[in-house]
């Protein structure tokens, strides 16, 4: 019994140390920027009233004087990405722009965002062309997470603005890709991140002029990773990087800005574990091995 109250101690004690970086506030969120205006609330239509005011709540977002709100419907996803006229939006997001810092991604509830990770949104976004904004997501039932970045792309195409129709819709499929090489190809999801990180910063510096040239940068990747595609998945992942290189995306500008959240995000990780990720991760991963060993053995 002893044993099992230290461990409960060491879990509160990880919880507080890591808390301050999940819940940090990006500066007063009473404050509104004369410059871009208020915060854009963007809730998905298949919300019911009390599920709306849940997503209010968890974004912070009760105070209607403080934000614009929005319906992100199928209409919208047919309009943006050519998407499914039938589909069920539920998940949201809280878009406040920013005069620069990049791209910033929080998901405040993941146990409700089953497929789409920060890394995920941030990385589609960039390449549809969003720049310099705090951008945070939630659901109030599981979901995958797509629909939230309709939602987005539509708090950018309101007053006068509107990004690039084909860049928003080979950044949502990118998030498509993402998720089924992390789904289907059983890759971490942290890794299919840094996969297709490394890919635009290679193809920022080396340029490709062919979809030859795509495919070695994507082969090289795989193998700098480690990572084994099927033939399939890798022409998948090839065919997605030549439709932006057709696009003349700016890849260094976007390799900037994510390397800019990569770093935050890291040198965050570092402050907790010490900057021994690996072992910190293998002694968590130990250490709840061995409490469900005690627990099982208070009923042997």
């Amino acid at each position: 019994m002893k044993r099992i109250t230290w461990m409960l101690i060491v879990v509160t004690f990880i919880g507080l140390a890591i808390a301050p970086f999940a819940f940090a506030s990006d500066g007063d969120d009473n404050v509104i920027d004369e410059k871009y205006g208020k915060p854009k609330l963007v809730l998905g239509e298949a919300l019911s009233d009390s599920q709306q005011d849940t997503v209010r709540n968890l974004l912070n977002a009760t105070n209607p004087d403080q934000v614009d709100e929005y319906t992100v419907t199928a209409e919208d996803l047919v309009n943006f990405i050519g998407g499914d006229p039938g589909s069920n939006m539920y998940s949201s997001a809280k878009i406040t722009r920013k005069d620069d810092g990049g791209v910033v991604v929080n998901v405040v509830n993941p146990e409700n965002i089953t497929e789409v990770t920060n890394e995920m949104y941030a990385n589609a976004l960039l390449t549809a062309g969003v720049e310099n904004a705090v951008i945070e997501v939630a659901s109030p039932i599981k979901v995958t997470g797509h629909s939230a970045l309709t939602g987005i792309y539509k708090a950018f195409n309101v007053d006068g603005e509107s990004l690039d129709q084909d860049r928003m819709e080979v950044a949502n499929e990118e998030l498509d890709v993402a998720t089924d090489l992390a789904e289907d190809a059983g890759i971490d999801k942290e890794k299919v991140s840094e996969l297709l990180s490394e890919i635009k910063r290679e193809i920022s510096e080396q340029n490709p002029a062919t979809k030859e040239d795509v495919e070695r940068i994507v082969s090289e990747q795989l193998d700098q990773l480690n990572i084994e595609l099927s033939p399939e998945d890798r022409e998948m992942l090839t065919n997605l990087f030549e439709k932006m290189r057709d696009l003349n995306i700016d890849f260094g500008k976007v390799t900037d800005q994510l390397e800019s959240i990569v770093g935050d995000l890291k040198g965050k990780l570092d402050e907790v574990t010490g900057g021994d990720t690996e072992g910190f991760w293998q002694s968590v991963k130990d250490f709840f091995q061995n409490l469900l060993d005690s627990i099982r053995g208070l009923f042997n």
